[in-house]
C-alpha cells in the first residue's frame, strides 16, 4: 500500500511522528511523507519513509493579493507527488485545517485520520482522530503523549509500537559536527548538552540555572557543556558562556537540523526545555532530563525515550492555563533548582535516578505500560495526588471508548480526594440524568417524530454538551460528543447511537469517583 503522511506540525511534534512512521512501515506500507519545506532534512531521517514530499510553504504564503499562483503552485505540487508516488491512501495526523485540506488533494485515495467531507466541513474518521483535535485545540487534556495518538489516529493498535530511532545522519554532518567538537576542552570526558531556548520565554529554564547545572557536571563528571539552539539563540548561548564558569562550546545557530542530531548522538546527556531538540534527543536515544514550565506538561509533550526524566515544578498552579497572564510572577521558574536537576541527572548516568525526587519538584520517569501507551512514573515516594489520579482514569476510560468498546468493567483505578471526587461527582449526576432523558426522548422520536418534542430533545443535548464541556475534567469527553454528533447530520439512529455510547463513558467516570450506576 503506498500512504501518502502528512505532518504540518512543528518540528517537535514531526519528529514525535517516527513510531506511526516506522509502525506503518513494518505493516508493509511504502511510505511518502508531506511536511513543511523547512523540516524537510531532519525528515529525511525518519525510518519507514521512502519519499519526502516539502510543502512550499513560502511559495503558498507569498505576498499579494493575487492566489492564483499560489493555487498553481499547490496544485502542481499534488500533481507532481500523484505521478511520483501515487498515494493509495492518505493518513492525516495534523490538526488544523491546511493539513485536512491537503488530504482532499488526494481525493482517489483512502482518508485516514483528520480529512473533510465533500461539502469542505470537517470529518474525523475515527474517534482517536477527534480526541487529537480535541487535545491539539486545548493542550493539556489529554491523558496520552502525543507520539501515541498519532499511532493510533493512523490506524496502528496500541500494541503496535514502531521504532522510535531515526536514521544516521549522512557522514558529511557527522564529520561537520566532529571537526566542531574537536574544538572543545581536550581534558573533557563527555558533552553535557544543554538547550536554552524554548518556544516562549516564560517556558525557559534561566540561563542562571543552566550554568550552575553545567558548572557541576564538568567538575563531578567531567562533562564539558555544549550548547545547542537554533538562529535566534545566540544571545543565550552569549549570556550561558558569560555566566558559566565551566569550559564548554556552543553551536547555537551553527547546525543544520541532521548536524543537530549528530551533535546529540555525540552527548551523554541533554539538558533541556520542552522543545523540539528534546525529542530529537530522545529519537537519536541520547539520556535526557527535560524541565517543564508553565504550560509546558509531560503528560501530553514529553519525550518518547523510556527512561527519561521529566520535571515539574510542584505547584498547584501547575500546569497553568493558555493565554493568561502569571499572577506569581513565573514563580515556577525559579521553583526547579539547579541541584535538584544536578542530583537528578548524575543519578541518570548512574543508571538509578529512583528515589532521588527532591521538595518542591515532581519527577517522572517515562515508561511504557502493558497496552502499549508511553506514560510516566512518579518517583520518590510522593503521594498520588488528583491530577495524576485523573490521569489515569481517562486512560483506562478513553483507551477502550475511543476504540469503541464498552468501557465498563474498569480495573483498579486511583481514587481523587474527597473534594475533588464531589466536585466532579455532581455533574457527572447531572450528566448521566440527562442522558437516560436523551435516549428515551429519541427513542420515542423514531416510532412519532412530533415538532415540539424534537425542540426538547436538541434543548437537552445543548445541556448535555453545555455540562461536559465546561468541566475542567470532563471537556474533553463534551467537545468528542459535539464533534461526533455533529457528523450524525440529520440521521437520529446514528445520533442515538452517539449518545448511548458517551453515556457508557459518563457512567465508567462516574463509577471511577463511586458513583453508583444510574437506575434505567
Amino acid at each position: 500500500m503506498r500512504t501518502l503522511v502528512v505532518n504540518l506540525t512543528r518540528f517537535g511534534d514531526l519528529v514525535q511522528s517516527q513510531p506511526t512512521l516506522a509502525g506503518l512501515a513494518a505493516r508493509g506500507d511504502r511510505l511518502a511523507l508531506a511536511c513543511l519545506e523547512n523540516f524537510a532534512p531532519a525528515a529525511r531521517l525518519l525510518t519507514g519513509v521512502e519519499h519526502v514530499a516539502p510543502l512550499p510553504g513560502a511559495k503558498l504564503l507569498g505576498a499579494g493579493s493575487d492566489w492564483r499562483p499560489r493555487l498553481a503552485a499547490l496544485w502542481e505540487w499534488a500533481e507532481g507527488l500523484k505521478r511520483g508516488f501515487g498515494p493509495e491512501r492518505v493518513v492525516n495526523i495534523t490538526p488544523s485545517v491546511s493539513g485536512r485540506l491537503l488530504a482532499r488533494l488526494f481525493p482517489e485515495a483512502e482518508q485516514v485520520g483528520l480529512s473533510l467531507d465533500e461539502f469542505g466541513f470537517s470529518l474525523d474518521q475515527s474517534p482517536w482522530a477527534a480526541f487529537l483535535q480535541t487535545s491539539a485545540t486545548h493542550r493539556g487534556a489529554s491523558p496520552f503523549n502525543v507520539s501515541d495518538l498519532f499511532r493510533r489516529v493512523a490506524g496502528l493498535d496500541a500494541s503496535e509500537v514502531g521504532s522510535t530511532r531515526l536514521r544516521q545522519p549522512d557522514p558529511g554532518d557527522r564529520a561537520r559536527v566532529a571537526e566542531m567538537l574537536a574544538s572543545g576542552p581536550a581534558d573533557r570526558s563527555g558533552w553535557l548538552a544543554v538547550q536554552l531556548g524554548a518556544s516562549e520565554e516564560r517556558r525557559r529554564w534561566p540561563v542562571a540555572s543552566f550554568a550552575r547545572l553545567a558548572e557541576t557536571m564538568w567538575t563531578e563528571r567531567g562533562l564539558a557543556p555544549l550548547v545547542l539552539g537554533g538562529p535566534g539563540e545566540e544571545g543565550l548561548a552569549e549570556r550561558f558562556q558569560a555566566e558559566c564558569g565551566a569550559p564548554g562550546l556552543s553551536l547555537a545557530g551553527r547546525t543544520s537540523l541532521p548536524q543537530l542530531a549528530a551533535a546529540l548522538g555525540e552527548s551523554d546527556l541533554l539538558a533541556t526545555n520542552d522543545t523540539g531538540t528534546m525529542h530529537l534527543a530522545a529519537a537519536v536515544g541520547t539520556p535526557l532530563a527535560a524541565i517543564f514550565l508553565c504550560t509546558a506538561q509531560p503528560w501530553d509533550t514529553g519525550p518518547f525515550l523510556e527512561g527519561s526524566l521529566c520535571l515539574e515544578p510542584d505547584m498547584d498552579c501547575h500546569p497553568c492555563a493558555f493565554g493568561r497572564a502569571c499572577q506569581r510572577g513565573e514563580a515556577c521558574r525559579r521553583a526547579v533548582r539547579p541541584e535538584t536537576v544536578t542530583r537528578l541527572s548524575l543519578g541518570l548516568l548512574d543508571g538509578d535516578p529512583s528515589g532521588r525526587a527532591a521538595e518542591g519538584v515532581r519527577v517522572w520517569r517515562t515508561v511504557r505500560d502493558k497496552a502499549g501507551y508511553l506514560g510516566l512514573e512518579r518517583l520518590g515516594g510522593a503521594p498520588q495526588d488528583d491530577r495524576h489520579a485523573w490521569v489515569l482514569i481517562q486512560r483506562a476510560v478513553y483507551g477502550r471508548f475511543l476504540d469503541g468498546l464498552d468501557p465498563l468493567p474498569l480495573p483498579n483505578l486511583p481514587r481523587l480526594s474527597p473534594e475533588a471526587e464531589a466536585e466532579t461527582a455532581k455533574v457527572l449526576r447531572e450528566a448521566g440524568d440527562v442522558c437516560l432523558l436523551l435516549t428515551r426522548q429519541g427513542q420515542v422520536l423514531l416510532r412519532d417524530p412530533v415538532p415540539a418534542l424534537k425542540t426538547k430533545f436538541l434543548a437537552y443535548w445543548q445541556r448535555l454538551v453545555g455540562l461536559l464541556r465546561e468541566d475542567r475534567r470532563l471537556s474533553p469527553l463534551g467537545r468528542l460528543l459535539t464533534a461526533r454528533g455533529e457528523e450524525c447530520g440529520g440521521d437520529l439512529t446514528s445520533f442515538l447511537e452517539v449518545v448511548v455510547h458517551h453515556q457508557r463513558a459518563v457512567e465508567a467516570f462516574s463509577r471511577a469517583v463511586g458513583l453508583a450506576p444510574a437506575e434505567a
